[in-house]
């Protein structure tokens, strides 16, 4: 009887640490279990896991529950409250971090944290559809965008050898995008048995996201042998020697390092901003005019896996080409979805905003990933980690832009997404010469494999 209880258990238990240890063994392949990074990965994928719990939570509630007019004018007071500090103190987020012991697993301790305390909050809102979900809804956005800058000056401490960081990004972003598509059917299926059910879900996921961060190495929270990068030198500017020209100082910044960062920098923030407008206009446009027969829950869902799925496949491919001649890539994919963004404008149906999602989806994946290349084949390594973290808040800047345009704009779906197809032109034509003439120069420092 003992035995085929114990025979019984064992049965119950194997999918479970079959699951567990197959993970563990794909996260901490080739020596990523040894230098951290595969611990990065597991604590990306229960961000990712938390983030879509609290989506579904909100997505019947935040644009469903009040009239659209209420709503836009909600989402944007909150919008600007909560982000108008995030904005002023995003450019000294990375230098205090790196002044500050532990600052960077604390850092992203604190954002999961906030994050748990304000699922509570939302599980007692999405009921009632009271004020305060709004702008809780918008901390746990700024947290995440929080967790995103940090992370980003995490994964070049943890590369394994041999590691480009353009893979180890990709795999970081695979892992979460895993996760993510795990967690989303179990979220629907909390979100049966009631509405404030995924958001308990979200408050075990960051918990445990908070408890995980402490498990990375401690040298991610070490800025030893670590400048500052700046957007623009000036005369204060911290002067070092660069190998090779050990008697002449010179001035680290993002621009004393070429024009491929810059114009990189500037072109993947066209596209952050695209993402950040298309989430917000087709949020409120789908409330009031869903993509053909469909309810407004499933037009949404069906952009949202788009764009879903076609980041992924950018990410899969970014891997693959291990960001082969960055510049032409950057170029090629936001002038793809430069073409895309016309076609959705001019031909607004069903089937090309699911394409334009697919699109922006992939290109800002793509791009991302040739844009992490490009920094690390061309910026000095004692500036590289600050150079990351000020991108990423660069780029989170831009999608709150791009957010707050969508929010303003009528609910006209040719003109919206014309307005769309206007940002990527304006961002596409300013860097695409500046791209192609960096290419055909070649790399200013030896590339990374």
């Amino acid at each position: 009887m003992r035995k085929a209880a114990r025979a019984v258990g064992r049965a119950l238990h194997l999918p479970f640490t079959g699951t567990a240890k197959g993970i563990r063994r794909a996260t901490h392949a080739h020596g990523a279990g040894e230098s951290g990074l595969g611990k990065l990965i597991e604590l990306h994928g229960v961000n990712g896991a938390g983030d879509v719990m609290v989506t579904v939570a909100l997505a019947s509630t935040v644009f469903f529950s009040v009239p659209t007019d209420e709503a836009r004018g909600r989402v944007a007071l909150y919008l600007a409250i909560t982000m108008a500090p995030f904005t002023l103190l995003a450019p000294v987020i990375g230098p205090l971090l790196d002044r500050i012991p532990h600052g960077r697993r604390a850092a992203m301790a604190g954002s999961m944290l906030a994050r748990a305390l304000l699922a509570l909050t939302l599980s007692g809102a999405v009921a009632t559809g009271s004020i305060e979900l709004y702008p809780a809804a918008l901390a746990v956005l700024v947290s995440s965008k929080a967790y995103g800058v940090v992370r980003s000056a995490v994964v070049p401490r943890l590369l394994p050898p041999r590691f480009s960081l353009v893979k180890a990004n990709s795999r970081v972003t695979l892992g979460g995008l895993l996760a993510t598509g795990i967690a989303a059917p179990a979220a629907v299926g909390l979100h049966r048995i009631g509405p404030e059910w995924p958001l308990y879900g979200a408050f075990v996921l960051f918990v445990t996201g908070a408890f995980l961060s402490f498990t990375l190495p401690h040298k991610v929270d070490s800025a030893k042998g670590e400048r500052r990068a700046l957007l623009a030198a000036d005369a204060e500017h911290v002067h070092v020697h660069l190998p090779g020209t050990p008697k002449e100082p010179r001035k680290i910044g993002l621009r004393t390092v070429g024009p491929s960062v810059t114009h990189g920098l500037v072109a993947n923030a066209t596209l952050r901003c695209l993402s950040g407008f298309l989430i917000f206009f087709l949020a409120f446009l789908l409330r009031e005019d869903p993509l053909g027969d469909q309810s407004a829950a499933v037009s949404l869902a069906i952009v949202g896996v788009a764009a879903g799925v076609g980041n992924a496949i950018g990410t899969a491919v970014g891997a693959a080409l291990r960001a082969r001649a960055p510049e032409l890539i950057i170029v090629v994919v936001v002038g793809f979805v430069l073409a895309m963004a016309i076609a959705a404008a001019s031909l607004y149906g069903a089937v090309v905003v699911g394409l334009l999602g697919a699109s922006a989806g992939f290109a800002q994946a793509l791009a991302k990933l040739s844009l992490d290349a490009v920094i690390q084949r061309d910026v000095p390594e004692l500036v590289r980690t600050s150079a990351f973290a000020r991108s990423e808040t660069i780029l989170q800047m831009s999608w709150v832009v791009g957010g707050a345009i969508g929010i303003a704009l009528p609910l006209h779906g040719g003109v919206g997404l014309a307005v769309g197809a206007g940002i990527v032109a304006l961002g596409w034509l300013t860097t695409v010469r500046g791209l192609l003439a960096a290419a055909r120069r070649g790399a200013s420092h030896p590339r990374v494999a």
